[in-house]
């Protein structure tokens, strides 16, 4: 007899239709430098809107602003982070007790107006954390984010870790590459690693560099981990909708010349614009990459929670979709 009632319940189930699941929500957060402090702001309207993130794709400081959000910082964690970080002490290794001294030798480095220039001769210590926008600062300080995030420090218990990838680009290949494993902190110092500027991360026999080199609102990737809609915002200031490079004719030469002559990132950036849900392009104006000064962050942060409050109808009929959806599961 039982058995019986076992095999209909098993039966039934295979007729029965299964419950639809709501839609998916994925958040993309594009490249831009210290212009990055304009997400935290737009974050704060999502937020507020109620709207849930189930994944998150970023590049460069955008995978640093996605990177955090996914271990559970949120938008208000973030705005304390941007106003009291010295981000120029942060991203060049500089030392702020030795601003006021021109030239200065101090455990066998020697540093000029704080940043560290050169090791001394004979000196036993290690190469690797010298020379200027190296990133070692900036990495230890996302480690150590990352090490006591609220999904691991138990100080939010009810959160749990979203789902990140983030974009780099391996020079010598010349391709793009998606991380979303092994160390946060690497991947995030790995996208973010702009070339000429900062030094690579090299993994395995990849030299990554900052991810905007090939796609800088990595809509494609958030789409290939699942979402069904896309929250995306873009930095980017000037556009190029129908941009054709001068350098054309350098296409045959292979390597970064071919790069200059085809642009792909543009070409996949104009794709990813146009795959958004709920696309978000705060006019920041004369702010660029640079604009670190506290004043700046400031206003950059309420700008993004302008624009976000410029998108609250289409937030909250995103949230009401949501709703009707759950409600016939």
């Amino acid at each position: 007899m039982i058995k019986r009632i076992l095999l209909s319940f098993l039966l039934l189930g295979c007729v029965l239709p299964m419950p639809a699941q709501r839609p998916k929500i994925g958040l993309v957060l594009g490249g831009g430098g210290a212009k990055g402090a304009t997400q935290v702001g737009v974050l704060k309207e999502i937020e507020r809107a109620g709207i849930p993130i189930d994944y998150i794709a970023g590049t460069s400081i955008g995978s640093i602003v996605g990177g955090l959000y996914s271990v559970g910082y949120r938008a208000d964690d973030l705005d304390t982070l941007f106003r009291s970080q010295n981000w120029l002490a942060l991203l060049t290794d500089r030392d702020t007790t030795l601003v006021g001294r021109v030239l200065k030798e101090e455990g066998g480095v020697y540093y000029l107006f704080g940043f560290p220039v050169r090791r001394k001769k004979g000196a036993n210590v290690p190469r690797k954390g010298f020379g200027l926008l190296r990133g070692d600062r900036i990495y230890n300080f996302l480690d150590s984010l990352v090490a006591n995030a609220p999904v691991y420090s138990g100080k939010a218990s009810r959160r749990e870790r979203i789902p990140f990838q983030c974009v780099a680009f391996d020079v010598k290949r010349r391709k793009q590459v998606v991380l979303d494993a092994d160390s946060l902190a690497r991947n995030m110092r790995a996208s973010m690693a702009i070339p000429g500027g900062f030094k690579p991360v090299r993994m395995d026999s990849m030299v990554l560099v900052d991810g905007g080199m090939i796609n800088n609102l990595p809509v494609d990737i958030v789409r290939g981990m699942g979402a069904d809609i896309v929250i995306a915002i873009d930095l980017t200031q000037n556009k190029h909708d129908d941009y054709k490079s001068p350098f054309a004719f350098l296409k045959n030469l292979g390597g970064v010349l071919q790069w200059l002559a085809e642009r792909p990132d543009i070409r996949k950036y104009n794709e990813n614009c146009r795959n958004t849900d709920i696309y978000i392009n705060p006019d920041l104006g004369d702010y660029g990459v640079t604009s670190f000064k506290p004043s700046a962050i400031a206003d950059m942060i309420d700008i993004g929670r302008k624009a976000g409050e410029e998108k609250h109808d289409e937030l909250m009929q995103l949230k009401e979709r949501l709703k009707l959806r759950q409600r016939s599961e």
